[in-house]
């Protein structure tokens, strides 16, 4: 197959930094209403109103494309791991930084990196290490762990990169040979089941107003939903299906070392809706942190493709 005709650098391009832009607009907006809706309930409305849009993807890419995966059992896991992925990454949004949560979870390419070590055979160059390094002293000034204003949540995004490397060795080693939108698909449908059962989990124990109080986006009640809340609903839909789509078209569509480095640009762009909707500008120390990690994660993205 001609890889010169198949590639469309520019269109790859345009399509991870819309991505990038659509899914941390998606993310900003969520910390913006953390206050208003529980987490369960975005992952509830915000998947039904994805799903068909999802569900015509698949179908109109390819007719004779099936929405059963061919290896249910590890996508269902995959998508499980997934989620838990966005829970841990969604609880700390309403307490942290936009950004200081983005660079933290970015550390994920050098997990991805050490896992691929351990359990694909990976081997680790001494770029790979240099990677490691310069990304673990970025963390080290993000968390700022000695310092009296220590936020233990920002433990959360780190817990959560590590949840989506294993999720992607699955990818690799399972699932590779899945369609990206069945395997958005299923996602979605794990979101809706996960975010259905905690919603009735929680209505059964009623944990009381003292715990809904200590952390409402775990524990709150649905919020009754109106026009405003529907259109914030649909735009979180928008965004995670731009957002996935568009980053398999990406990575399908241009060189890997590419697309990669350019994935990085979330940060930035956390940066900027943090300050926009937020006001957040973060310390010298953390924007330090915020480049090493970015800068590590261009080194191993750039190390595993060449």
């Amino acid at each position: 197959m001609d890889q010169s005709r198949q590639d469309n650098l520019k269109l790859a391009i345009a399509a991870i930094l819309i991505a990038c832009c659509a899914l941390s607009l998606g993310d900003a907006l969520i910390k913006q209403h953390s206050a208003s809706f529980v987490i369960w309930q975005i992952f509830v409305m915000r998947s039904l109103i994805a799903l068909p849009f999802l569900v015509y993807i698949v179908r109109i890419r390819s007719c004779e494309l099936p929405i059963k995966p061919t290896h249910l059992a590890w996508t269902l896991l995959r998508s499980l791991i997934l989620v838990l992925m966005w829970i841990f990454y969604f609880a700390a949004l309403p307490h942290i930084e936009l950004a200081i949560a983005a660079a933290a979870y970015y550390t994920l390419p050098i997990m991805i990196g050490l896992l691929g070590a351990v359990f694909l055979g990976e081997k680790v160059t001494r770029a790979g290490w240099l990677s490691l390094f310069i990304g673990f002293v970025g963390t080290l000034l993000i968390l700022q762990p000695q310092a009296d204003d220590f936020n233990a949540y920002a433990l959360l995004p780190l817990v959560s990169a590590f949840f989506y490397a294993v999720a992607m060795i699955l990818t690799r080693s399972k699932c590779q040979n899945e369609k990206p939108a069945v395997l958005s698909l299923w996602l979605n449908i794990c979101f809706v089941g996960v975010g259905a059962l905690a919603l009735l989990l929680i209505k059964i124990w009623d944990p009381g107003e003292n715990v809904i109080a200590v952390n409402p986006f775990l524990f709150g009640n649905w919020t009754p939903m109106w026009l405003d809340e529907w259109k914030t609903m649909a735009i979180l839909s928008i965004a995670i299906v731009i957002g996935s789509t568009g980053a398999a078209f990406a990575y399908q569509n241009g060189p890997p070392s590419i697309i990669a480095s350019l994935d990085f640009a979330y940060v930035g762009l956390a940066v900027v809706w943090g300050f926009v909707l937020f006001s957040e500008v973060p310390g010298l120390l953390a924007s330090s942190g915020i480049v090493l990690i970015v800068i590590a994660g261009i080194i191993t993205s750039w190390r595993k493709s060449v």
